[in-house]
């Protein structure tokens, strides 16, 4: 398959999930949680194995070009697949170049800040990608579903009315847009669970003892807000779907198709940077030759000048030292 066909069939493949700048999004009408673009389960393996080695050669040239950065946010309601997807797309990349952030509730030093403080901290270096497992966003969610977590921001007073979630959208769309600017490529995927896969993934976490750490009552009070948290997410994904920070919602009750989507939603966006690896300028390229040939005559007699052209081992070589070896 050439580069161009591939990346047209990623682009096939994520468009249908994609939130259209300007749109007015109801998630229970809009976005079927249990959608799978007509692929089976036993697709899954390969597909995503695909999506990863795909990953893993751009997030290289990423690195080497050093001028652009990829901030991936993920959200989702509990039990969403985050963690797992996390685990599964980023299996085949070099950890040296991920960061992945996990945002909790704000520490005192934290709330002493404006609400953008702590996740601006976390954005990727040059040549990096960067994870927010769960983001910013929470400033639009969480503390727009319980309004007593908005008291311990400790807004002046004339900075709290009914206008504060508009507010909110539009600082973090400047935000993405300063950062897309400066060379920092946002994309923010939605996991869309639906009610009942949720329960019943509550219920595997009570039920098996290995799952137990995964699942807190603070998980079931919050389900109780379930109709509230859906408004909320519309809301945010009509808000804030822009075309340099754009929403994809991915359906999230497959958990296989779920990471097939991410790791194409993210390799979409590396294609589009498109990061090559740096050419050398002339000087260093005669560096290069003079080096080689210094290598090339300190080889002992008898063996090759030079590595294997198919990269395995050299001749006689590989295995352990035997043990009158040192």
């Amino acid at each position: 398959m050439t580069g161009s066909s591939r990346a047209r069939r990623i682009a096939e493949l994520i468009e249908p999930l994609r939130v259209e700048p300007g749109t007015r999004v109801r998630l229970g009408r809009d976005f079927d949680p249990r959608y799978k673009a007509g692929l089976k389960k036993k697709q899954g393996p390969g597909l995503l194995q695909e999506g990863v080695s795909l990953l893993a050669e751009y997030q290289q040239r990423l690195a080497a070009q050093d001028t652009y950065g990829v901030l991936l946010c993920l959200q989702s309601l509990d039990a969403g697949g985050k963690d797992g997807t996390i685990r599964h797309v980023m299996s085949g990349v070099n950890p040296q170049g991920v960061q992945v952030s996990s945002f909790k509730q704000p520490s005192a030093e934290e709330l002493d800040r404006e609400y953008l403080w702590r996740y601006a901290t976390r954005v990727p270096a040059r040549g990096d990608i960067a994870i927010f497992n769960r983001s910013h966003y929470e400033e639009v969610l969480v503390v727009r579903v319980h309004p007593e977590l908005l008291e311990r921001q400790r807004l002046p007073k004339d900075m709290r009315g009914p206008d504060i979630w508009e507010r909110r959208y539009g600082e973090i769309n400047d935000w993405e847009r300063q950062l897309t600017d400066n060379g920092f490529k946002v994309v923010k995927i939605f996991l869309n669970l639906s009610k009942e896969e949720q329960r019943l993934r509550f219920l595997k976490r009570i039920d098996r003892p290995e799952k137990n750490w995964k699942f807190s009552a603070a998980d079931i009070r919050e389900r109780r807000f379930w109709d509230d948290y859906q408004h909320a997410f519309s809301e945010m994904l009509s808000a804030t779907s822009t075309a340099w920070a754009p929403w994809y919602v991915v359906p999230a009750d497959r958990k296989w198709f779920a990471r097939i989507c991410t790791a194409a939603v993210l390799a979409h966006t590396l294609i589009g940077i498109d990061p090559q690896y740096p050419t050398l300028a002339k000087a260093a390229r005669k560096e290069l030759r003079t080096a080689r040939r210094e290598l090339l005559a300190e080889a002992p007699a008898g063996t090759p000048a030079g590595p294997p052209r198919d990269g395995g081992a050299r001749p006689g070589g590989g295995g352990r030292r035997n043990s009158g070896e040192r």
